[in-house]
């Protein structure tokens, strides 16, 4: 074999590899800003594991999507579910404090900003719902 052949490697999750590193843009869920504070790929460890503030990110657009802040991905529209945003925001909150003293500067700064933007979200949901 004179030549050497290219190849591509596509893990379980539908990621593409290749030989060049792939830049992904940082998630942006909200315009509170909070979202910025996301590490690109290239940041992230080498293990392409999941990340703390990759689990951040996710129950942060739970609770958005519930909030009707945002559009669900499965259906396009967007709906108010104030109980399923609560529990999102109450998973970020067991997670601040049974990680309390294990998180980078980064990762606290991410969560708290998180956290204080959903629930001044939630507090202008739940007041407009309620007929106030």
């Amino acid at each position: 074999m004179a030549e050497e052949e290219s190849f591509k490697v596509t893990d379980r999750r539908g990621r593409v590899k290749d030989s060049a590193p792939s830049v992904e843009s940082p998630l942006s869920v909200a315009p509170g800003g909070w979202a910025e504070e996301r590490p690109s790929t290239t940041d992230r460890p080498a293990t392409g594991r999941p990340d703390l503030q990759g689990l951040f990110v996710m129950f942060a657009s739970s609770a958005l999507i519930n909030l009707g802040e945002a559009e669900d991905p499965v259906t396009g529209e967007r709906h108010v579910d104030l109980e399923q945003a609560q529990e999102a925001i109450d998973l970020l909150l067991l997670l601040r404090e049974k990680t309390e003293g294990n998180r980078t500067d980064q990762e606290s700064r991410l969560l708290e900003q998180v956290l204080y933007d959903l629930e001044l979200r939630f507090v202008q949901a739940a007041g407009g719902s309620t007929g106030a």
